[in-house]
């Protein structure tokens, strides 16, 4: 047994990513890093019973490469006996962004997992990804929970490859001899996560940290480490049931404020995406101001409005 197929098997059952008879959704690109997971996946689903499933969508934006990666995975879904489910949507050039296109990839897997029953969405990130992402969101200005960057489990999604690295999944490729493909865009940097990738993590390491990938992935840990305990004491010990009181909320620091109101809107929203900083302290002048008109700004898809002393949280109509 290869020490990343054991290391694999360590790190999923520790994070209780998936259990033995589980139908699991394996979204599969071509690249090296979602060819591993399922390699890894096919040694072990005899061992553990598992049902396996490919899903890959084809963009279609880097032409004839796009449709030799579809090709590439038809093949690999042949060879190893597993169902393959394809989605090739329409984009338009202005739809290509890197969220548009996880968007469709995510809500592509999603509706296959609840039409086929299976359990779960298995996606092949690696340490390197998570990482790249923690950057992105320190850039982006994002909050604690946002700088936990992804999770090895987020409900029905699971990354078993999150702890390992992109060195050794590309090493563990080459001693089994298996083929995959190479997406000649990750090179340019045409969307932030490259120009992450290929230029500010090379000048960090060149400049201030060699090790800085190793150094940022324990950082990763400790912050998600310190808000999975401030979670379980904020929703033990704190009032959040809606509408919020103003009077009550200015008791609290004001971290305690603004996590209180993230609180509240992922209860009405069903997540934050896309709620930043930079909207939090746009509700933040509501809750400090002291006029006494009525006061209601728009964020996204939500109403928040300010009636005397409650604060309402509602889904735009």
């Amino acid at each position: 047994m290869s020490n990343l197929l054991k290391n694999f098997q360590n790190f999923s059952h520790r994070n209780s990513l998936w259990k033995k008879e589980d139908k699991i959704i394996i979204g599969v690109s071509g690249g090296p890093d979602s060819v591993c997971l399922f390699s890894l996946f096919t040694v072990l689903r005899k061992k553990y019973d598992l049902n396996l499933m490919i899903a890959h969508v084809n963009y279609g934006l880097r032409g004839k490469d796009s449709d030799r990666d579809e090709v590439f995975v038809k093949k690999l879904a042949d060879v190893s006996g597993v169902e393959l489910k394809l989605l090739k949507p329409t984009i338009r050039n202005k739809d290509g962004s890197e969220e548009m296109l996880r968007k469709i990839r995510y809500e592509f897997f999603e509706k296959i997992r609840k039409t086929e029953a299976h359990d779960l969405i298995a996606v092949g990130h690696n340490l390197d990804d998570q990482v790249e992402t923690y950057l992105m969101r320190i850039l982006r200005g994002a909050g604690l929970k946002g700088l936990r960057s992804m999770q090895a489990k987020n409900s029905n999604v699971i990354r078993p490859l999150l702890g390992f690295s992109r060195d050794e999944i590309l090493k563990y490729l080459k001693s089994k001899k298996i083929k995959y493909r190479i997406d000649h865009t990750n090179k340019k940097d045409i969307y932030t996560r490259n120009r992450v990738r290929n230029r500010l993590i090379p000048y960090l390491e060149r400049n201030f940290n060699p090790n800085i990938r190793k150094t940022l992935a324990k950082n990763i840990e400790n912050v998600s480490e310190e808000y999975e305990a401030m979670e379980f004491l904020f929703e033990k010990y704190y009032d959040t049931s809606l509408p919020l009181s103003v009077k009550k909320l200015r008791e609290y620091p004001t971290g305690l404020q603004k996590r209180i109101l993230l609180f509240s809107i992922e209860r009405v929203r069903g997540d934050l995406v896309d709620i930043d900083a930079s909207h939090l302290d746009e509700i933040m002048k509501i809750v400090k101001s002291n006029k006494s008109k009525n006061q209601a700004i728009r964020l996204r898809d939500l109403k928040i409005t300010r009636k005397g002393d409650k604060i309402t949280i509602n889904r735009k109509i």
